[in-house]
């Protein structure tokens, strides 16, 4: 009983699958995806085995329509389910039981497919498919998400709204099945789960600017440094952390003039980062001058 998107990114052929619904923990059992193999939702008296099944038929090389064909014709309560899976190469199936629960129903489009069932009218899945064609300017993550946006404004889930749940895999193949995973985000209980997971991913870019941040300033490039960590606090003001590392690389390229206001602001709040800055200083990630050291630490002890 929920309402779900799965696709296969054309621009970067990343393979995702996001879902929403009232219902405790829906990514634990709705989404699953395999990178360079392909992505499944799985749900209305959701048979889980679909996922991983699914998966296994793709990457031994059947079709989306091969695979969700053969687990269905095993399934004695097939009438039951709706499933939906996308391949590496972007090809669909879909299936939507005509005992799942009106309303119930699915659309395609290029290389996506929307599906719900219980929704409070059968507009949902039309309107999904609206937002996800007219969202091609935005990044595969947010234009899924807002996808599921699209379908609560419709009128969404008619017992209301819980949980959601977002997991994108790389186009590439790797060795092992947990390898390849871009992005899995979860929301498992709340009375806003679309807002909050909007927020779960705008901090998600922070801190993957913070890692690439990190990257820079192991390998002495404090200029490429400082422009992440400043695009990760862009992202995520109110995360104290990357304003904290954003100073950090401004005091590595030598800039300790415009350092030192962002780090003891940082301090002031939490004498932890003292220590923390005292600790990277004896293992040698970072090498300020004593005199830069004393004007941070001045008065804060």
């Amino acid at each position: 009983m929920t309402y779900s998107i799965v696709a296969r990114d054309p621009n970067t052929g990343e393979i995702g699958v996001a879902v929403q619904s009232h219902y405790f923990s829906v990514g634990s059992v709705v989404t699953w995806a395999r990178a360079g193999v392909g992505a499944v939702a799985t749900q209305s008296m959701a048979e889980m085995s679909y996922g991983p099944l699914g998966l296994d038929l793709m990457a031994a090389g059947k079709s989306p329509e091969e695979a969700l064909g053969a687990l269905l014709k095993a399934d004695q309560k097939f009438e039951t389910r709706q499933v939906a899976m996308v391949d590496a190469k972007g090809r669909l199936a879909v299936h939507t039981g005509k005992k799942c629960i009106p309303y119930a129903g699915h659309i395609t489009g290029d290389q996506f497919t929307c599906e719900a069932n219980l929704m409070s009218n059968d507009r949902i899945w039309g309107a999904m498919e609206k937002s996800y064609t007219k969202n091609s300017d935005l990044l595969f993550p947010e234009r899924l998400v807002a996808t599921l946006e699209a379908a609560e404004e419709a009128g969404g889930d008619i017992r209301g709204k819980q949980s959601a749940a977002i997991l994108i895999v790389s186009p590439d193949l790797y060795p092992s099945y947990w390898q390849g995973r871009i992005l899995e985000l979860r929301v498992e209980d709340h009375a806003e789960p679309l807002p909050e997971l909007k927020r779960l991913l705008r901090l998600r870019r922070g801190y993957e600017w913070a890692e690439k941040g990190d990257d820079f300033l192991s390998s002495g490039k404090f200029k490429e440094s400082q422009d992440a960590f400043q695009k990760a606090k862009n992202y995520a003001p109110e995360i104290d952390e990357l304003g904290y590392w954003e100073g950090i690389s401004l005091l590595e390229s030598g800039r300790a003039n415009e350092a030192t206001p962002v780090l003891r602001a940082i301090f002031k709040k939490d004498k932890r980062w003292i220590q923390v800055t005292k600790s990277l200083k004896e293992i040698g990630m970072i090498k300020p001058d004593e005199a830069s050291l004393n004007v941070l630490f001045a008065n804060l002890s």
